[in-house]
């Protein structure tokens, strides 16, 4: 027991690390000054990260009550919507580092009462799931560290597809350690055969789609994706073109990986084809996989501890994405873990892995 409360309070010290050195060179204006509406201002994301952490660790673990309980709507996720989290009075940089550092102390002394807790991986996981969200943000204003993104060359062979037989596959995540509801319960599925991309696709790939009419071809793309292409003016996107060609194409909407796929005959993998073939492709946590499936329940779906994480998201147009990105933990980016965005968004550190029939 003394063993695990040393390792969790450990991991949330790194986790916190991790937050702090993010934006420790950050000006107090870039904290505070969104990049798009569909981000966050930083500095909304740090706070909101205490918030939730008082929620869980110390309000429900502990019985205590919330430290400020002013703040919970502003930092609450579905009180405060992105677009007008740039709108509110929001926290300054030295009132939200030390709402960070209040609240954690406040975690630590419940958890030397109550010991190690799930919530207490839920908080952790949490923490690291924002870090991404505000280098996404950070991608979007030109705010990222030297050698980000850390993406690595393909080495070709992003066309090259590899053969998955046919056959029972178990999709999902077991009954021990860790989950997220939406990954439970795990359950079988029948799978036909299929073959997927050794690789994601690159940027010299990617190109040659584009400036081969890629986003002139009507027949190659989805009636939702050409109005949202026509509508917004979409092009390649301007890191894909300024981008080393051998590094996987990266900030793809779910429409353009559409698209590409029917350009070359393919199609997206299904979530359950790209887990069966998780351990068997290469270049995986490189950039978030698309995948063709809605995002919804697996058959006997239970919401954990709280609706609003997944629930509230199930069949309303989001799309589920696989693999975790170069920006992901990889605490986080789990075999099973399920993450999933609107079709049209391209903020996120997303790429494309093909399919074609077998």
């Amino acid at each position: 027991m003394v063993t695990a409360m040393v390792g969790v309070a450990e991991d949330l010290h790194l986790a916190r690390k991790r937050t702090l050195d993010l934006v420790r060179d950050l000006t107090d204006d870039e904290l505070h000054t969104p990049v798009d509406p569909v981000m966050s201002p930083l500095v909304w994301d740090l706070a909101h990260i205490a918030a939730y952490e008082d929620l869980w660790a110390v309000h429900r673990l502990g019985g205590e009550p919330l430290l400020r309980p002013e703040l919970a709507a502003v930092y609450d996720a579905f009180e405060t919507p992105r677009p007008v989290r740039a709108e509110i009075e929001l926290l300054d940089r030295a009132g939200t580092l030390r709402y960070l550092a209040e609240v954690r102390a406040r975690t630590l002394a419940v958890f030397e009462r109550t010991g190690p807790s799930e919530l207490h991986e839920l908080v952790l996981r949490h923490e690291l799931q924002h870090t991404e969200t505000m280098r996404q943000a950070m991608a979007l204003g030109g705010l990222l560290a030297d050698g980000e993104p850390a993406l690595d060359d393909q080495d070709g062979g992003d066309l090259e597809t590899i053969e998955i037989p046919p056959g029972p596959f178990v999709i999902g995540a077991g009954d021990d350690g860790f989950a997220y509801d939406n990954e439970r319960p795990a359950h079988e599925v029948e799978l036909a055969g299929f073959r997927i991309g050794r690789r994601p696709i690159t940027n010299a790939t990617w190109l040659r789609f584009a400036e081969g009419g890629g986003y002139e071809r009507r027949e190659w793309w989805s009636d939702e994706g050409w109005a949202w292409k026509e509508e917004y003016d979409i092009h390649a996107h301007a890191g894909c073109v300024a981008g080393s060609p051998a590094l996987p194409v990266v900030c793809l909407s779910w429409f353009e990986a559409g698209a590409f796929a029917r350009s070359l005959g393919c199609r997206l993998p299904t979530e359950a084809e790209w887990e069966r073939a998780s351990a068997s492709v290469q270049g995986l946590g490189q950039v978030w996989e698309w995948t063709a499936t809605e995002f919804s329940g697996y058959p006997g779906f239970v919401a954990h501890p709280y609706r609003e994480y997944s629930e509230v998201f199930f069949d309303r147009g989001y799309y589920v994405l696989r693999g975790g990105s170069w920006a992901t933990a990889p605490r986080v980016a789990t075999r099973t873990f399920r993450n999933w965005d609107l079709p049209q968004r391209r903020q996120i550190f997303s790429g494309i892995r093909i399919v074609e029939a077998a």
